[in-house]
């Protein structure tokens, strides 16, 4: 995508030609998830590890401080050393939505986002046996039998629900929306045939396999790992979404640090092994460094996913 390879080069040039990114890091590098082990953030944070090590020499330390649906490790974010020995994992549409439900310690604003690295895409999964064959079967029985098509997804005000809340619209049916813990949750409910269909993502497909059909993925193109699977675009629907993941550090961190620690995570990102793991694990990249364009990425994802959590009231 245009904004991937434009933002990547113009943050590798500046890797390249800063004398003071060779002082980063100063050391090891605490990398704290703000949710518990298991999930695609402490996954693609393990993914990232040996390349850091072998790029810069140092140990990057995967740590998790869960709870609160991530706002427990947000709200401490800023108290943290802002030398660049500290960044922290963070999370799309969390980080938008949860100060918008509440004082949950920290706003949006608070966040000082330096890179956005990967995002595991939005995708309607159904078994392998299903009677749905396509996006477009399950949309004919959804309009003929309002609410019946109930989805499992992983929590309330997440990428799922906002997915099923804007696919609803877009495609003019009534589904239902059950919130589980989790993506292994919502897994476990469609596998063992408590709902119709799933509100997952990408991974899922990677990681069931021939037990799970994917019927539409939420990209701008086909995933490379899934060439069959279409996306919603090609379909006529105009939805690219998904949970999107990458890195923050404290807010009282100096330029330089915020530039040192987003070209790192850029360095990373354009390893071509890293990216392979990536695209088999059914995670997609992405490349939204520090600066102009990390801000207009914030404002426009934050006005999508506000308006689909008032659609479903999860805000006020």
């Amino acid at each position: 995508m245009t904004i991937r390879k434009t933002i990547l080069a113009a943050a590798l040039a500046a890797l390249a030609g800063s004398a003071s990114a060779n002082d980063f890091p100063p050391g090891s590098v605490d990398y704290i998830i703000p949710f518990g082990p298991g999930g695609e953030s402490d996954i693609t944070a393990r993914f990232q590890q040996p390349f850091f090590q072998d790029l810069f020499g140092e140990q990057l330390v995967v740590s998790y401080q869960p709870g609160g649906g991530g706002a427990v490790g947000w709200s401490q974010l800023n108290g943290l050393a802002d030398d660049g020995t500290k960044i922290m994992g963070i999370n799309l549409p969390h980080i938008v939505i949860k100060p918008e439900q509440g004082d949950v310690g920290f706003t949006t604003e608070d966040i000082a986002a330096v890179y956005w690295f990967h995002y595991t895409p939005d995708a309607i999964v159904v078994k392998a046996d299903s009677d749905f064959q396509t996006l477009q079967d399950l949309i004919d029985f959804a309009k003929e039998n309002p609410r019946q098509v109930i989805f499992s997804g992983s929590g309330k005000g997440t990428a799922n629900h906002l997915a099923q809340v804007q696919f609803d619209d877009l495609a003019d049916i009534e589904t239902t929306y059950v919130a589980f813990k989790g993506t292994g949750a919502a897994v476990t409910a469609l596998l063992g045939n408590q709902v119709t269909a799933e509100w997952g993502y990408t991974t899922v497909g990677a990681a069931q396999g021939d037990a799970v059909r994917m019927l539409a993925v939420a990209m701008e193109e086909r995933h490379p790992a899934f060439p069959d699977v279409p996306t919603f675009k090609e379909l006529g629907f105009d939805m690219v979404s998904g949970a999107y993941r990458g890195v923050a550090v404290p807010n009282s961190a100096s330029e330089e640090v915020r530039q040192q620690v987003a070209d790192a995570i850029a360095t990373i990102n354009a390893d071509a092994a890293f990216q392979q793991q990536m695209i088999d694990g059914g995670f997609a990249l992405v490349d939204v460094g520090y600066g102009p364009d990390m801000d207009a990425f914030m404002a426009e994802k934050a006005e999508g996913y506000i308006a689909a959590a008032r659609s479903a009231e999860i805000i006020d």
